[in-house]
C-alpha cells in the first residue's frame, strides 16, 4: 500500500521574549542546531519569497511607529503574543515523486501567496522562507542518497480589522455610535478564534480555527493545479510543534515503522534472520538518540542564547553567569578528554589479564585438574562420611613406628 501524501499548515504564536530563538533558526543566523539535519552547506538553496529588512522585532516596532498596526488591549508585562509562524508542509515523497527542489518552489510561492491572505496583507508579513536545507535521514537512508525536505515557514503579524466607533465625547451627537475608523489591531486570540456552526441536522458544533486553516490550505492548492495529496489529518486542534520537538517526533515515528517490521518478521519467521536483527539494532538505537537528542537540543538551545548582538559592530556579547557557564563545559571537556583515555588504557589491560587467564586454562585442561577438582567437590558434599572412614583407618595398629607418625599427620592434616 503506497503511503498517503498529505498537506499541513502549523501555527506557532510568539511573544517578544521568544522571537529571536525563532529567528535566529529560520534566518539560519546560528552556527550550529540543535537539530542534527540541518545541512549548512544547502543554505544557500534556502528560497525567500519575502526578506525581512532588520530583525523581526525591528520590522514589528517599525509598524507600530508608522501606525500600520496598534498594540491597544495588549498586556503591559509582555506576555501577549505578538507574531504568528505558519509552517507550510507536506511529506517529502511527494516532491521527490513531482520533480524535487524546482516543483517545491513553485508549490511554496503558491503557498505564500495564501499566507498573504491569512495575514490580511503583504504589509502584515515580515518574512517568508523555504528550507531546502534539512536533510530528510529516513528517506536518504532509503534511497541511498541525500533526500531533502521542503517547508516553508511565514512570519506575520496576526491582525484583526476593528472598528473604532465615535463616544459620546464626540462633539457631533450624530457621529455618536458611528465608526470613526478601522485599524489593525495586534490580536493572536481573536485571529484564530474558534466559532460554533449549526450542522444539517440543527446541532451546533465547535469548530477550530486550526481545522479550518487546514481546510483553506488544502483547497487554495487544490484550485491552483496542484493534485496527488489529502488534507491533513481532520480532528487535530495542535498547533505546531516547536522544530526540534518535531524532528525529534520524526525519529519516534521511526522507530515505530521500524518495532512494526520487526513484529512482522517475528510472527512469520520461527527464527530472526540477520535483516531483521539489524532493524533491531536501528529501533534501539533510534531511541537512544532520541532520548539524547532532546536533552542536546534544549542544552545547545541554552548556549545558542547565551551570546547576544552588541549594540555595534558585528560582534557578540555575553554576560558573567553565561560566560562562566561556557568555561565550565569547556573545561569539562578537557577533562573528559583525560578520563576517557585512561578508561581506555585500563579496559586496555583487562583484556590482556583475561586473555592471560584464558590461555592458562586452555594450557591445563585434559591434565589431570578436572579429577582433582571431582575430589573436592566430593569432598565438600560428604565431609562427614569421608572423616569417619579415615578415623576407621586410623583405629587399626600401626605396623611401625614411621607409620605412627604418618597417621598422626594425617589427623592434624584433616583438622586444618
Amino acid at each position: 500500500m503506497s503511503k498517503v501524501n498529505r498537506c499541513v499548515v502549523r501555527v506557532q504564536p510568539y511573544t517578544r521574549d521568544k522571537t529571536t530563538n525563532m529567528e535566529r533558526h529560520n534566518e539560519r543566523k546560528n552556527e550550529h542546531y540543535g537539530n542534527g539535519d540541518v545541512d549548512l552547506s544547502r543554505v544557500g538553496d534556502n528560497v525567500h519569497f519575502k526578506k525581512c529588512e532588520g530583525t523581526y522585532l525591528q520590522a514589528f516596532d517599525k509598524l507600530v511607529e508608522d501606525g500600520d498596526i496598534h498594540l491597544k488591549h495588549l498586556k503591559k508585562d509582555g506576555s501577549s503574543n505578538i507574531l504568528n509562524e505558519l509552517i507550510f508542509d507536506v511529506n517529502t515523497e511527494y516532491f521527490e515523486d513531482n520533480g524535487g527542489y524546482d516543483y517545491a518552489k513553485t508549490f511554496f510561492e503558491e503557498a505564500y501567496r495564501m499566507a498573504v491572505k491569512e495575514a490580511g496583507g503583504e504589509q502584515y508579513v515580515l518574512s517568508a522562507v523555504m528550507h531546502a536545507d534539512e536533510r530528510n535521514k529516513a528517506m536518504s537512508e532509503k534511497l541511498g542518497r541525500d533526500v531533502y525536505h521542503y517547508h516553508l515557514h511565514v512570519i506575520f503579524v496576526p491582525v484583526v480589522q476593528k472598528e473604532v466607533k465615535w463616544t459620546k465625547r464626540c462633539k457631533d451627537p450624530a457621529l455618536v455610535g458611528t465608526v470613526k475608523e478601522v485599524i489593525a489591531q495586534v490580536s493572536n486570540a481573536n485571529k484564530w478564534k474558534s466559532n460554533y456552526e449549526t450542522d444539517e441536522n440543527g446541532k451546533k458544533r465547535l469548530v477550530y480555527s486550526y481545522s479550518l486553516l487546514q481546510d483553506r490550505y488544502f483547497e487554495h492548492m487544490k484550485e491552483a493545479g496542484f493534485i496527488g495529496f489529502e488534507r491533513g489529518e481532520r480532528g487535530s486542534t495542535a498547533q505546531h510543534l516547536d522544530v526540534l520537538d518535531y524532528k525529534i517526533k520524526q525519529d519516534e515515528a521511526r522507530a515505530a515503522d521500524l518495532d512494526k517490521s520487526i513484529k512482522g518478521k517475528e510472527q512469520t519467521a520461527a527464527k530472526l534472520d540477520e535483516k531483521t536483527e539489524k532493524k533491531k539494532k536501528q529501533y534501539d538505537s533510534l531511541e537512544k538518540k532520541t532520548a539524547v537528542k532532546k536533552e542536546e537540543s534544549a542544552m545547545f538551545a541554552d548556549i545558542d542564547n547565551m551570546a547576544k548582538p552588541a549594540m555595534f559592530g558585528g560582534n557578540l556579547q555575553i554576560t558573567p553567569a553565561d560566560w562562566k557557564t561556557v568555561s565550565n563545559l569547556a573545561k569539562e571537556g578537557v577533562k573528559s578528554k583525560s578520563i576517557i583515555a585512561d578508561l581506555k588504557s585500563r579496559v586496555s589491560k583487562l583484556l590482556e589479564q583475561l586473555n592471560w587467564f584464558k590461555n592458562r586454562n586452555e594450557k591445563y585442561e585434559g591434565k589431570g585438574i578436572s579429577d582433582n577438582m571431582k575430589y573436592f567437590e566430593a569432598l565438600q558434599r560428604a565431609p562427614k562420611r569421608l572423616a569417619e572412614t579415615v578415623a576407621d583407618i586410623m583405629r587399626k595398629p600401626p605396623e611401625q613406628e614411621r607409620k605412627k607418625d604418618r597417621t598422626t599427620t594425617i589427623k592434624q592434616d584433616l583438622h586444618r
